[in-house]
């Protein structure tokens, strides 16, 4: 099965729809289903994403990835 790279904002939709299919009566396992993903997939999401809007999970992904290029600089500078 080929994986599927969802970007920050269909993330966040998803998470939502299974929160609402949850709320829906039915089980995590059955909504996670429902929005076609995985349970596994639903629980590392919610544990990076859950409680953000859109906008926050968008300035997280910029920090990492600023603070990622910072590093390598420092790590560049430190071997001269």
């Amino acid at each position: 099965m080929a994986s599927k790279a969802y970007g920050v904002e269909q993330i966040i939709v998803k998470l939502r729809e299974i929160e609402l299919l949850c709320n829906q009566g039915n089980t995590i396992a059955e909504a996670a289903r429902q929005a076609g993903i995985t349970e596994q997939t639903y629980y590392r999401c919610r544990k990076e994403y859950g409680g953000m809007n859109t906008a926050d999970a968008k300035r997280m992904k910029e920090l990492e990835k600023e603070n990622g290029r910072l590093k390598k600089l420092v790590a560049d500078l430190s071997l001269d």
